[in-house]
């Protein structure tokens, strides 16, 4: 080591640096709010056009935040008191796998594409498969 080099640092930044730093993050935060308000919209408008294609009543549900997971379970034709099982962790992945195997067999699509749900870029491609696609075999009404 050299005695004679001073190793301080004395952090001397410039005051737009600070600033920069700022407009980068709420930049960064903004896009990712965007990304979320699309992906959220995308959901609703799927799971709204699954819910006609049903004929379950109520479709506008699929746009408020826990009444959204209320008419999943009326699509599936599933007792309502699964909406409990949706709180408890673990239990919530399992129980929305079986939903959506559920919701694909009442499209008229194979129980398999519930299943895609828990792969992670599949799983924004099944709903609006299920939504926009043509029935395979005839679809069951729902019953409330």
């Amino acid at each position: 080591m050299d005695p004679t080099y001073n190793y301080q640092y004395h952090g001397d930044l410039p005051p737009q640096a600070g600033a920069a730093a700022a407009a980068i993050f709420g930049g960064f935060f903004l896009f990712m709010i965007i990304i979320a308000l699309a992906i959220y919209v995308y959901y609703a408008v799927s799971l709204m056009k699954i819910a006609n294609k049903t004929n379950t009543p109520n479709a506008w549900l699929a746009w408020i935040p826990i009444a959204n997971l209320v008419l999943m379970i009326q699509v599936a034709q599933k007792p309502l008191w699964w909406i409990i099982l949706f709180f408890i962790p673990l239990v919530n992945i399992v129980v929305s796998i079986l939903l959506w195997m559920a919701i694909a067999r009442a499209v008229g699509k194979p129980d398999w594409w519930g299943i895609l749900i828990i792969v992670p870029v599949a799983n924004l491609i099944v709903p609006g498969y299920l939504a926009f696609s043509s029935s395979e075999q005839p679809a069951v009404s729902a019953q409330q």
